[in-house]
């Protein structure tokens, strides 16, 4: 019974990943250089952008650029594992279970955060609207840090289940050397239940909380008493996390998207348009957090310029966040 399970729950899911073996030619090597070119560069500017905020105590200070930081170091970590994950299946290699199942872990918890993330980034802007007295009050590096905590427990409690419950029934696996996919620690039809209800009631709360701020800053706002500036900048903010989400909602698709382009008859279009999936779907919405949230910062934005021009200007530009 318990082979029955697994051939149902590791031959299905798994074999639009392992249908093809891709012949490393110059047409898929050139495409493999542009999806390693491509991450690396949002990577070094990800990585550049975390420096700038690591530059100045101002930026290590206040919450909105701490989540911000950690939004910049949880994609990062994304991009990396991801462009792992796709060059190991393009001729499909073997890893040790064991490194699988920590690599898996941190790509799925990751990719869960990134949604999180954008939920608490919208609620501290909510408050510092809503509450502007309370702000100080309710919003401090140590909720910050509990709520960077919360993030990575829920994003990673699924799947450590999952593995919890992959060694409990099958511990010698662990030695074993695997096609590294999230299907191989899926054993039982609940444990894919469990995954879709997890993935469901994140997006289903998460666009609540970004619905929910951002009415109550729009109408505040439009209030009489509040701070036009800034109410009208945290508007424009959400309304980008909310792209994001969209974004992040398209990454949440991508296993499904891929096992319908493997219905396609012929392996050469299948790799193509699974390569394009991966470098839109996967690589792009982690691309555009320092893009569309740090360079619409007018603290920020100056002195990441500057460091992406190695400081080439002769004067460092001051920093005055509020």
């Amino acid at each position: 019974m318990m082979a029955m399970i697994n051939q149902s729950s590791e031959g299905v899911p798994l074999v639009h990943q392992q249908m093809f073996k891709v012949e490393m030619n110059e047409g898929p090597l050139s495409k493999l250089v542009v999806a390693i070119l491509m991450s690396l560069l949002f990577i070094c500017i990800n990585c550049i952008m975390f420096h700038t905020l690591m530059s100045k105590p101002v930026f290590r200070e206040l919450p909105r650029y701490i989540l911000f930081a950690h939004m910049l170091c949880n994609d990062s970590v994304q991009l990396i594992l991801s462009l792992l994950l796709y060059v190991l299946s393009m001729n499909v290699q073997l890893v040790p279970k064991a490194l699988c199942a920590l690599i898996i872990l941190v790509t799925v918890t990751t990719f869960r955060n990134a949604a999180l993330n954008l939920a608490v980034m919208s609620l501290e802007r909510y408050v510092a609207v809503c509450f502007p007295l309370r702000h100080s009050e309710m919003v401090t590096q140590k909720t910050t840090g509990v709520f960077i905590a919360l993030i990575w427990i829920f994003g990673s409690i699924n799947l450590s289940i999952d593995i919890l419950y992959a060694l409990i029934m099958d511990p010698g696996s662990f030695k074993d050397s695997i096609f590294c996919t999230r299907e191989r620690f899926i054993l039982s039809p609940w444990q894919r239940d469990m995954f879709d209800g997890f993935n469901l009631f994140s997006y289903v709360t998460v666009t609540a909380i970004l619905i929910f701020t951002y009415i109550n800053v729009m109408v505040a706002a439009r209030s009489a008493s509040a701070e036009k500036k800034s109410a009208r900048k945290a508007h424009k903010t959400i309304l980008l996390h909310l792209v994001q989400l969209v974004l992040c909602v398209n990454t949440f698709i991508y296993g499904t998207i891929e096992r319908a382009l493997a219905m396609t008859s012929s392996s050469r279009l299948f790799m193509d348009l699974r390569y394009l999936n991966f470098l839109f779907v996967l690589i792009l919405p982690r691309c555009l957090s320092p893009l569309i949230y740090g360079l619409r910062d007018d603290a920020v934005r100056p002195l990441f310029l500057y460091y992406v021009r190695c400081g080439a200007q002769k004067v460092k530009p001051s920093v005055t966040a509020h």
